[in-house]
């Protein structure tokens, strides 16, 4: 808690110092804690008004498994945050609605944006086998251990794993799959690179993630934007960027049978597999960047505007 308040203090100086040199008309910052308690304090010390973009893990509930026990203490002090934003944004319908349940402030929804031509390959295809890909951290709330169970009930089928990332779960999620003799079939590139994602994602056909608990997964919008099919939880974020049975399926939440019966479907009929993805591309466009930056641009105009008024 002290390196939280440290933190808060620090980035509000720094952020007046920035803030007499620079004389920008509004403040734009991620996360309601600890970034909008920063923003909070120095729109008292300037009267300059801002904007408070909310993800899911600073939303009481959002990620019970890390945060429940931290917002116990800490929620009576962020409703000044979120009151007195002059814009609240969530960046996807199910962390407006959670974030609803606990303040009763009105919030716009702008989703994580993509620069879909950086990761648009330009022609769907089914590989042989089929290649699923895993993109995040390997802790508890990604569920890669998961992923590895999944598959090794799915044995008798053709497919290739790819499991990118790295994190307290590595090795075990490795020993894992050795131990359901799936080494040969399953590849720890450890962390990559932004590019490597991309180059992967563009060779993959399905995303597999069972998190426990998303925002807007970033990896969720980029696999979009590279056409992949998704089979995730349904949870959270996933809800904006997945249609049921259209471009993927959402499961129930760390459901062994709920993966494996989807992926079974997925890995036996190329045909859905194909028109999947082809779903995922044509969905995408939504989340274009450009697109989501005019969104953003728009808020703050109207924020500077109603200030001048």
């Amino acid at each position: 808690m002290l390196a939280m308040v440290s933190y808060i203090i620090n980035s509000a100086f720094r952020g007046f110092l920035l803030i007499k040199r620079w004389k920008p008309e509004v403040i734009h910052v991620h996360f309601a804690v600890p970034a909008g308690a920063a923003a909070w304090l120095l729109s008292k010390m300037t009267g300059i008004p801002y904007v408070l973009t909310v993800h899911l893990g600073d939303v009481p509930g959002g990620t019970p498994e890390k945060t429940d026990r931290w917002f116990r203490f800490v929620k009576p002090f962020t409703y000044p945050i979120w009151n007195d934003a002059n814009q609240v944004i969530a960046v996807s319908q199910f962390t407006r609605g959670l974030a609803q349940k606990h303040y009763q402030v009105p919030i716009k929804v702008i989703h994580n944006g993509v620069d879909t031509s950086l990761f648009d390959s330009g022609k769907i295809i089914v590989h042989q086998p089929p290649k699923i890909v895993f993109a995040g951290r390997f802790v508890p709330q990604k569920n890669p251990i998961l992923v590895i169970q999944t598959l090794a009930e799915l044995d008798d089928y053709a497919w290739e794993l790819v499991m990118l990332g790295d994190g307290e779960l590595f090795q075990e999620t490795k020993e894992e799959a050795n131990k359901h003799g799936l080494e040969n079939r399953v590849k720890f590139p450890g962390w990559v690179h932004p590019d490597d994602v991309k180059n992967e994602f563009q060779r993959s056909d399905i995303l597999f993630l069972p998190s426990l608990s998303e925002g807007l997964p970033v990896v969720g919008v980029q696999a979009l934007a590279s056409g992949l099919a998704f089979v995730v939880s349904d949870i959270g974020g996933f809800l904006d960027i997945v249609d049921q049975g259209v471009n993927g399926y959402l499961c129930d939440i760390g459901s062994l049978d709920s993966f494996t019966a989807v992926l079974k479907e997925l890995l036996s009929n190329d045909n859905m597999l194909f028109k999947f993805r082809q779903e995922s591309l044509l969905k995408s466009k939504a989340f274009e960047i450009n697109n989501i930056v005019s969104s953003y641009e728009t808020v703050l105009m109207e924020v500077v505007k109603n200030e001048i008024l």
